[in-house]
Order: C-alpha cells, then structure tokens, then sequence
C-alpha cells in the first residue's frame, strides 16, 4: 500500500510538473509582448496629454491595462490557487474626455498597474520562464548521448557547452546526459513551486493597499445598501399597484356578482347590466395584473433577451427609435440583463416625456467584459445625474453591479446617456 502511495504521489507531481511548464512556457510566450505593449502605450498616451490627445486616448489605454491586469489575476487564482484582489475605482460620471483621463490618474490603481508592468517585463516573464527551462532543457541533455551530439559538434576538438559541461564526443556526452538527470530531478521536485512564484510576485505587485480595499467595501455597503432600499420601494410599488388597481377592481366585481344573485330574480335586465360590467372589470383586472407582471420581468425579457426586449420596448414607444444590437455568444446573466432592461425603459421613459426628441437611438454592445448601452436622442438636452432626477436612479441600480452612468446632455442636445456594467455572456 505504501508502495503504491508513492507512485500515486510521484505520478501526480509529474504530471504537476510537465502542466507547470506548459503554462509557464504559455505566460512567458504571451505575457512579455502584452506587457511591454502596455507599459509602452501608457507611457506615449501619458505623455501626450498636454497636447490634448492623450486625454482622449489614455481612457481606453488604461481600461486596456485594467482588463489585462483582471486577466492575470483570473490566471492566478485558476492555475497557481493564488486570489489577487482588485480596488479600481469606479470611472467618473461624465464622457468629458480631460475630466475622465483626471480622475484616472489620480486612481492608485492605475500607477501601480504601470509599475506591475515594469516588472512583469524582466522578472514576470523569467519566473514563467523558469518552470519550462527546468523540465525542457534537461530532455537535450538526456538525447546528447543517442546521437544529438554529432549535430552540435561539427569541428573536432570543438565542444559543445552543456551548462558547465564541455561536449566534444559520445562520452562527454553521457556526462551533459547525467547532468540533466540531475536537472530533471530538481525540476521534478521544485518546478511547481517554482511556477507558484510567478503568480505570489503578481500578487505582490498587484494587491491594493488597505486602506483602497477599506475604500472598495465602502462602495460595496453603499451600493448593497441602495440595492436594497430600491427593492423595498420596488416591492412597495407592487403592493400599492395592487392594492389600488387590481384588487379593488376585483372587490368591485365580487360586490357586483353578490347583488346579481339578489336581482337575478326579480329584476333579470339590472342583473344582465351587472353581470356585464363585472365581466368589463374582469377584462380590465386581468390587464392590469399583466401590466405588473410585465413591470416585474417582462415575459419576451426572459424568453428572447434583452436586445429583443428592448426592440419590444421601442415599439411601444410615440418616437422613432432604432435599436442596434451585437450581443453575441450567448446572454448576459438574468439579474444584469433585469437592471439593463429598465434601465434603458427608463432612459427612454425620461426622453419621451422631458426631452421633446423626435427621434431616438439605443445601441447595445458587449465586448471586453461589459455591456456598454447608450440612450441618444435629438432632444433639447439639459438632462443631468441629481437627487430625485430618474438618472439618479438608474445610476443606483447600476451600482449594484459595479456598473456606471455617463451624460452628455448640452443645453439645445443632443443628450447621449452611457452605461457600462462588468459581465460575460454565457
């Protein structure tokens, strides 16, 4: 049994070994030109600020280096079990280009991104390195002796270095092959733990400070607390709709039927008058009930997606509107897909009443690991994120999602509201 403990043990830590090389070989093969395209783009967008341009394109540079980032960080809690927390700050509410670049700048986590990249270049891409050098490199010594030999030593009396070993004939060439044996031990006993430094001086680089992550789980209890502040409202609403609505069309036919029991007697003609407008009341409960249930989830939302329920709700709309949608690979996960949706309904709700627009556009599109949406309309503009304005609570229930709300709205329009929320289609 001991015997067997063994093998199973000395089996598993190959097997770790030879998967440790590949993902190191893979890091190393694809880290190195990422980051030095990063850090390079960071810089020449940083520099060009001044001028005007980098305000326009460092935005894009950084959220680039933040997906890249959030990348590795998946990378090492998947293969090296080493989790990696993250403090970006959410992106401010404003498409002002200068005002945008500002507040990134001023993010910790943008500056230690960059120097992440500084020294992922060198050390991040020899510590990956590393693991594959270790299991690969002791296979050429090992072959020097069948032969491999007489392929490096063209000249006689020339050798060919083996790591310190000089390899001029078949028998120096069992020496490079007992090297590494050697080699092929070491990599056997340390190349997992050695591919685990990678991802420990990732997360060394990486792992915000305590006082960004006190900061983060402040944002946190904020927007769980306005999440639920607005599911009681929400639950508040549905209960005075029903209360009001429904319910008391219902009572009112449930007091109709009683008196037509009494006159269907004794006066057939008031009954037959009764029995119709209890059946109208009926008819009018029913469609209530489905104008809420269709306010709580919307059936063609959980059917078809959101982009067909947004086409649905722009049909019902008195404005033109057109909507474009590239949502493909599948749907974006139920509750994000619930928040977008009414969201945009209330974005369009707002520019049909408030805006005076003739015309409406909404464009869905998911890319990079958020669903970006952006409400135009042809309006007289003015709108703007306040206390009790409907943007302020589209930004809330966007916050519960990480997501953010951007307005453009000059005085004469056109208004351009823009939402982003993390998510992944499935």
């Amino acid at each position: 049994m001991n015997t067997n403990t063994k093998s199973g043990e000395g089996g598993s830590r190959a097997r770790g070994m030879v998967l440790a090389a590949g993902r190191g070989l893979a890091l190393a093969v694809g880290s190195l030109p990422l980051s030095i395209l990063g850090f390079c783009l960071s810089l020449v967008s940083m520099a060009l600020i001044p001028i005007g341009v980098g305000a326009l394109t460092t935005p894009y540079v950084v959220k680039g280096v933040r997906a890249y980032a959030e990348r590795r960080r998946a990378l090492a809690e998947r293969w090296g079990g080493v989790h990696i927390p993250s403090a970006y700050r959410p992106a401010p509410e404003t498409v002002n280009p200068f005002r945008r670049t500002y507040a990134l700048l001023r993010d910790p986590a943008t500056w230690r991104d960059l120097l992440w990249l500084l020294v992922d270049i060198p050390a991040g891409f020899l510590t990956a390195l590393l693991p594959a050098v270790l299991v690969f490199y002791p296979i050429e010594g090992l072959a020097l002796p069948a032969g491999l030999w007489r392929v490096y030593v063209e000249t006689p009396g020339v050798a060919y270095w083996y790591g310190f070993v000089p390899v001029t004939d078949r028998t120096s060439a069992f020496g490079a092959a007992a090297l590494g044996a050697v080699l092929l031990v070491v990599a056997h006993r340390y190349a997992v733990r050695v591919h685990q430094v990678h991802f420990l001086l990732t997360k060394a680089m990486l792992t915000p400070s305590q006082a960004e992550l006190a900061e983060r789980v402040r944002v946190l209890t904020e927007t769980r607390r306005d999440a639920v502040d607005t599911s009681a409202a929400e639950l508040r609403r549905i209960e005075r709709d029903l209360h009001d609505g429904a319910q008391a069309r219902l009572v009112a036919m449930g007091m109709d039927l009683g008196t037509v029991e009494m006159l269907v007697d004794k006066d057939p003609e008031k009954a037959k008058a009764l029995l119709a407008q209890a059946r109208q009341s009926s008819a009018e409960a029913l469609s209530e009930l489905r104008d809420l249930v269709r306010g709580i989830h919307p059936p063609v939302l959980a059917e078809r997606g959101l982009g067909d329920a947004v086409r649905a709700l722009a049909l019902r709309l008195p404005v033109t509107t057109e909507v474009s949608v590239e949502l493909e690979g599948g749907r974006v996960d139920a509750p994000v897909e619930s928040a977008a949706y009414f969201a945009v309904s209330e974005l369009l709700t707002n520019a049909v009443k408030h805006s005076g627009a003739g015309r409406i556009w909404v464009d869905l599109h998911h890319g990079a690991g958020r669903l970006r949406i952006s409400v135009t309309d042809d309006g007289t503009g003015g709108a703007a994120i306040g206390a009790g304005s409907g943007l302020a609570g589209v930004e809330r229930r966007l916050g519960t999602f990480d997501g953010v709300l951007a307005v453009s709205s000059p005085a004469g329009g056109p208004t351009m509201v823009t939402m982003e929320i993390p998510c992944v289609l499935s």
